[in-house]
């Protein structure tokens, strides 16, 4: 699959209103097919992933799951459904090519490639993996460690 590049009038309309992303929603899969447990603050950890999180693996390239609110909001399902780690606010992370950093909080992230949407999203809701072709999330691994925080600042690094 290739990224999408170019901005759509929503995401415009939210780059114009948001100087800078904002981490609404964070979370972590403890366990395989279980709940995710919401958190206030998370430590990333350098080429691993999120503390506590059973896809926190080295060398991963799926270590984190980034998505944003206004696709929640534009598909019409709840912020964490997808089982995202991070949800954003602010940023068309669907418009930054692969290996964009991004500055989330104290942790540093190199964007490695779309999340391809899966079966599972079909039972979020009937027919939204199909919508979701390009708009599933991004996946990265840490490049720097440090502290995420509910309302953390998002910012581009490097394209």
């Amino acid at each position: 699959m290739e990224l999408v590049k170019q901005h759509t009038e929503l995401s415009k309309k939210i780059l114009n209103q948001y100087p800078n992303g904002t981490v609404v929603n964070l979370q972590l899969c403890v366990k395989h097919l279980q709940p995710m447990r919401q958190v206030k603050s998370v430590m990333a950890i350098i080429n691993r992933g999120l503390e506590g999180d059973r896809h926190a693996m080295p060398d991963s390239s799926r270590q984190v799951l980034l998505l944003d609110q206004e696709t929640c909001i534009a598909y019409d399902f709840p912020i964490g459904a997808l089982r995202e780690n991070i949800t954003t606010r602010g940023i068309d992370l669907m418009s930054l090519p692969k290996g964009t950093q991004i500055q989330v909080g104290d942790a540093l992230f190199e964007l490695t490639s779309e999340c391809t949407p899966c079966s599972f999203v079909d039972s979020v809701k009937p027919g939204l993996r199909a919508k979701l072709a390009h708009a599933r999330g991004m996946l990265a691994r840490v490049l720097e460690g440090g502290e995420i925080r509910l309302g953390s600042k998002i910012t581009i690094v490097a394209e």
